[in-house]
């Protein structure tokens, strides 16, 4: 059996050009092995105080939302008739109760846009959902700095609003047309009355953030009494959840009273580790409705598609973060001086540069805030870190290509552009500020 050394001399030149890279690669010149440590050691950080306070309350919101917030509900806040401030207020702080990234809001927008929700709302609703939420405000305080985490959420607030005004003042004649198709459409019923949707998320949205209530910089005052009683507020606000899930959810008080009993046994048992507690009220919840076959069984197969889509991606982008940017004051593979040559400072281009790089990457919830770590750690500007918070989780490229095939390729590029062209200006003028 002869060779045709014309077929094979490519696969020959490809095995011998790795070959010579393995054993030529100068390891001991490269920081591999500190990239490495430096991944894990950001990991293991964000998985001690950020996932099971944060995200798992946070996907059992997102579940909650999918299930109880009604198709009626849309029409009804975004719909041709609606009041325009008050759809405009809706959508404007739907994400604070989101916590999806830009590509889980699309079906969320597409819907709302083909029931006849107006372009503005519902650009206002497709840029606030990942933009802002709960989770991502309270993460971005306590990791990347107070200062940074309210602007986040006042400037995440303020582009909804004013995106969504421009891309209707823009596309006017359409959005008129629109409305009056839309007139002869009957208002929507509510499945369940409003203020008991109204209490169930208030009181979800609690346990989130009273469980992550840090601690003030001061030792006396008010702040630091609430941080103090903040497991109590936390336990006040499960106890409520409790009584919830029986009256409204129908859920037998035997087996609420039973997932209790551990949790009741580890507070007592072990006071200064509020955490165990905690983790064991979220696996008797876990149980209680995935067992369940009605609305409390629909909502844990919501809760539990979120975490399954967004968790993998978190763990890996806190690895890939640390691996390449390291923690806060430790190096990485990509040097410090890169990140300072690139988006370092408070320029006019580096502002612009954090924004188109961050409209066409694609951040899963929450990714962006260890990567922005470990960029700040590495010499980034805080105007550029802004831009990039304020362009990055809103946007992305694939974003952009299913929001051409909902409002078509026009009204996509003006709605990218506005984006950018704002998070570059609020970037610039707050680092000019800060």
């Amino acid at each position: 059996m002869t060779t045709n050394w014309r077929i094979e001399w490519k696969p020959l030149v490809g095995v011998t050009a790795v070959f010579l890279l393995c054993f030529y690669i100068p390891v001991e010149l490269l920081p591999f092995e500190n990239a490495l440590t430096e991944a894990l050691h950001l990991v293991r950080e964000y998985a001690r105080l950020h996932v099971l306070t944060c995200l798992i309350p946070a996907f059992f919101i997102a579940g909650a939302i999918s299930v109880f917030i009604s198709q009626a509900a849309v029409v009804k806040y975004f719909g041709a008739r609606a009041n325009k401030v008050l759809a405009y207020g809706v959508a404007s702080v739907s994400g604070t109760i989101l916590a999806v990234c830009s590509c889980t809001v699309l079906p969320l927008f597409a819907g709302i846009y083909r029931m006849g929700a107006g372009i503005g709302p519902a650009t206002a609703f497709l840029y606030s959902g990942p933009a802002i939420n709960v989770l991502a405000i309270i993460l971005t305080a306590r990791v990347l700095g107070l200062d940074l985490g309210a602007a986040r959420a006042i400037g995440a607030v303020v582009f909804s609003i004013v995106l969504g005004l421009l891309m209707h003042l823009l596309f006017r004649k359409e959005e008129l047309a629109k409305a009056e198709v839309m007139a002869a459409m009957p208002p929507g019923e509510e499945a369940r009355p409003l203020w008991q949707n109204a209490v169930y998320f208030a009181v979800l949205v609690a346990i989130l953030v009273f469980a992550n209530w840090g601690a003030p910089g001061e030792g006396a005052g008010f702040w630091h009494a609430v941080y103090a009683a903040k497991w109590w507020i936390t336990g006040a606000a499960a106890l409520l959840l409790g009584l919830i899930m029986v009256g409204w959810l129908k859920i037998a008080w035997w087996k609420l009273a039973l997932a209790a009993l551990p949790v009741i046994a580890l507070a007592l048992v072990f006071p200064g580790e509020p955490l165990l507690a905690f983790a064991a009220a979220i696996i008797g919840v876990s149980i209680i409705t995935s067992t369940n076959r009605g609305e409390a069984g629909e909502w844990f197969t919501s809760s539990w598609g979120f975490a399954r889509q967004i968790l993998p991606l978190l763990l890996i982008g806190v690895l890939v973060a640390g691996a390449l940017l390291g923690r806060p004051g430790h190096e990485g593979l990509i040097p410090s001086q890169w990140i300072n040559a690139a988006v370092g400072g408070n320029s006019l281009l580096a502002n612009l540069f954090a924004s188109v790089a961050g409209a066409f990457m694609y951040f899963a919830t929450l990714t962006e805030v260890p990567i922005l770590q470990g960029l700040i750690g590495n010499g980034m500007g805080k105007g550029p870190a802004l831009a990039l918070l304020l362009a990055g989780p809103a946007v992305s490229l694939p974003n952009m290509l299913v929001i051409r095939s909902i409002m078509g390729t026009k009204k996509t590029l003006v709605f990218i552009l506005l984006v950018v062209v704002m998070a570059t200006a609020a970037g610039f003028a707050y680092g000019t500020l800060f």
